[in-house]
Formats: structure tokens, sequence, C-alpha cells
């Protein structure tokens, strides 16, 4: 079993195309074996990404989006808040689509191949990821709780889990670290805050 979280260099291409439609902003996103949700935008990374832009009314920040598959959150965000976006993930296949979308989208971005946030130096205002679950509780935790070395003093770290992948015992470890709120559920899915202390 082939995952989106690894690098298969023998993996057979196939490009496909998938549309996204924000109030009246197109976007088009390049997508293709090896990454996650190849064939359509993940319900749960649309939920975040919507939810967000309801909650954040500021412009001109910098955003990294952790674990950033082909840029889908990112790209979305940085266009929709006319922000600086970082885009990194472990997959090379991943961060090539991701590089090739911000130009598509006409967007900004700095492509870092991290894995977690071994290759990241900057600060952020925020940090947002749809985490790799079946990557594992090290890797997910590794990503979330390792966000607060990475954010600015008033940043904030935006998720979104499933409730049947454990949402709510890691809402219970985010306490733990964070200032954390569940600010939306949809479908299972819950998009989640968390500022720093």
């Amino acid at each position: 079993m082939e995952h989106y979280f690894t690098n298969n260099e023998q993996l057979k291409s196939e490009l496909r195309d998938i549309t996204y439609t924000l109030d009246d902003t197109n976007f088009t996103f390049i997508s293709d074996n090896g990454v996650f949700s190849k064939n359509k935008i993940d319900y749960g990374s649309k939920f975040l990404v919507e939810t967000m832009l309801k909650q954040i009314n500021k412009t001109h920040i910098s955003i990294l989006d952790m674990g950033c598959g082909y840029g889908f959150i990112g790209i979305v965000l940085a266009k929709k808040l006319d922000s600086l976006v970082t885009l990194a993930d472990v997959n090379k296949r991943a961060l090539h689509l991701a590089k090739e979308n911000s130009k598509v989208n006409k967007v900004e971005a700095h492509i870092v191949e991290s894995n977690i946030y071994d290759k990241i130096s900057d600060t952020f205002d925020i940090i947002v990821t749809n985490p790799p679950i079946r990557a594992g509780k090290k890797v997910v935790e590794g990503m979330l709780l390792g966000a607060s070395s990475y954010l600015k003093d008033d940043g904030e770290l935006w998720c979104v889990i499933r409730k049947d992948q454990g949402a709510k015992s890691m809402v219970k470890v985010l306490e733990d670290n964070y200032k954390t709120n569940i600010v939306a559920k949809s479908k299972g899915f819950y998009a989640i805050k968390a500022e720093k202390k």
C-alpha cells in the first residue's frame, strides 16, 4: 500500500485537473497518483478552508501549510487573504504539484521539502494542516504540538480532524499546550483553532 506521505519514484504519473470555486474565485489544481485525495478536493480540507475564511479578517499575513499535499489549503488561503504561503511536505511529487499549482493559481509560494518542521526556520501568523492520520500518532502530534515553536506570539494553529479518527482525544492533547477551540463541526469533521498560551 503506497501512502501519500512517502516517496515512490516508480509510481506511474497520471496527471488530472481538479477545479474548485469559492465565492467568485475559480481555482484549478493539478493532481496525480501518490498524493492525498488525488481525484477530488477532500471534504475536510474544504470545510477547514471555508471555516477559516469566515473567521480570519486579516490580510497580508504569513501562512504555513504543513503537509500541504498538492497545495489546496495553503493556495486558497493565500489567494483569498492576499498573503504569503509556505507549502511544506515530505512527498516530493506533492511538492512538485504544489509548486505548479501555486503558479496556475497566481499565488506566491515558498516550497519546502520538510519532514514535519525539520527544514522550517521562520515563524508564521497561521499554521494550517489537514494532518496525515494514517502516518500515525507520532507524526500527527509532531505536526500539531511542534507548531507552537513556529507560530508568532499571536499566531494560530488550525487543523481539521474527523471525529472517528480521534478528534476528541486530539483536542485534549491540544488543550494541554494551547488555548483550543472547536470552531465548527460538519459531517464528522472538527475544525479546530489552537492559540499559543
